[in-house]
């Protein structure tokens, strides 16, 4: 084989090609395939390793806290969950749409799960997301105020396809950041999808976020298009000792 090819291919990072082409031309060299069924194969191998490569750099960036899926959620243990609609929002229409999720249940019913499940699903098909507890997302917007960095920060999370934001609950909030929350979630209306896990009803809000008049502004934004999961179930966390 002249030694010059895997070189080129590892200049245009064609690495998977770069990694068969030796052992593939001398397969060929037996099999007498056409040009083109070997120039296929050689391009087939390099697209389904690029694709590997983008959807475990798309996980990676996400920070899901375990890769939970959907098929392995445990349906049969939680009555609370209708498996059917968690079915149709596998298929991610939601996500063009910009529809919003929001699962309301207490502690230990599969919130986090199955939201998980879904924005896997979501990376597993080209999208891009992010995972973040809403504790470390209102830390994060806090500390963007002494760095002037609050424009950016919005920018940055208004730009994803699926934003998760988990565990949003009785929180100590600064109304900067209930400020900060409002224009993010006003610079995803309408636009992108974001997903929210909650222990509370959505008449709590404002005893979250500390200011009436603008909790509802942002609720009508949230659930203008939104569906709402209520889990109504036992808790699926086993006692331990």
């Amino acid at each position: 084989m002249n030694e010059e090819i895997p070189q080129l291919l590892k200049n245009l990072r064609l690495r998977k090609m770069a990694e068969i082409v030796d052992a593939e031309l001398t397969a060929a060299g037996k099999d007498s395939p056409s040009y083109s069924a070997l120039l296929a194969r050689l391009l087939r191998a390099e697209w389904l390793d690029q694709q590997e490569r983008r959807l475990r750099a798309r996980i990676q960036a996400a920070h899901l806290p375990e890769a939970w899926t959907l098929e392995s959620f445990p349906f049969k243990q939680q009555p609370g969950v209708s498996r059917r609609q968690i079915r149709e929002l596998a298929e991610l229409e939601f996500i063009p749409k910009a529809v919003n999720l929001v699962f309301i249940g207490q502690t230990g019913v599969g919130k986090t799960g199955l939201a998980c499940g879904l924005l896997l699903k979501a990376l597993q098909n080209g999208y891009r997301g992010l995972f973040i507890r809403a504790q470390d997302l209102f830390d994060e917007m806090y500390a963007s105020i002494a760095d002037r960095a609050s424009r950016k920060l919005i920018r940055r999370l208004a730009r994803l396809d699926v934003l998760l934001i988990d565990e949003v609950g009785y929180l100590n909030l600064r109304p900067e950041q209930t400020n900060i929350f409002f224009k993010l979630m006003e610079e995803r209306y309408r636009r992108k999808a974001t997903l929210i896990t909650t222990n509370l009803e959505y008449d709590a809000w404002p005893q979250l976020l500390g200011h009436k008049d603008l909790t509802e502004a942002l609720l009508s934004r949230l659930r203008h298009q939104c569906q709402t999961i209520r889990i109504n179930g036992p808790s699926l966390r086993e006692p331990q000792g």
